[in-house]
């Protein structure tokens, strides 16, 4: 049973070459591609509830993580906390999303123009026009899609807590 788990996980997890053919086959079979992004380094309820709703904008849930390098860059030295390579066996269990890919980069414009999915979403504390390929996935028709989050709940504020105490 152990081994068969970690196959499952290990199925989800892919590189960009490998997702962008996925993707094409699972679109000529008419599947829609929900692409969304993040650093998700320490997991809380406010990512599940996320991905869950931004899965339910098409049929297959890919979720591109920022490396541990980006995520330095972005957040700050001291982070991530977790691992890349961590962050993505815990997405990839997560029954919502069908693949993980990871990128290293501040953005994933470029593996969105490879991938080209049909909706991009984000969290709706970003302005649809400030989401990285917004303009590139409207050209070609897609749909951007931001989605409400739960209020209080943010990896920053979760570190800080518990530094707190």
């Amino acid at each position: 049973m152990r081994d068969r788990r970690r196959r499952v996980l290990d199925a989800k997890i892919k590189n960009i070459a490998q997702l962008k053919k996925i993707c094409a086959r699972l679109k000529s079979r008419g599947k829609r591609i929900v692409f969304t992004n993040g650093c998700f380094d320490i997991l809380h309820f406010g990512h599940v509830k996320y991905l869950e709703d931004a899965g339910q904008y098409g049929d297959i849930l890919v979720v591109a993580v920022n490396s541990d390098s980006s995520v330095s860059k972005i957040k700050g030295p001291k982070r991530p906390i977790v691992n890349q390579s961590d962050r993505m066996r815990v997405l990839a269990g997560l029954e919502s999303v069908d693949y993980v890919v990871l990128f290293n980069a501040l953005t994933p414009l470029a593996l969105i123009r490879q991938l080209r999915p049909d909706v991009l979403v984000k969290g709706a504390d970003w302005k649809k026009e400030d989401i990285a390929g917004a303009a590139f996935v409207r050209e070609y028709g897609g749909k951007v899609i931001t989605v409400k989050l739960l209020p209080n709940r943010s990896t920053t504020k979760l570190i800080k807590r518990i530094a707190k105490n």
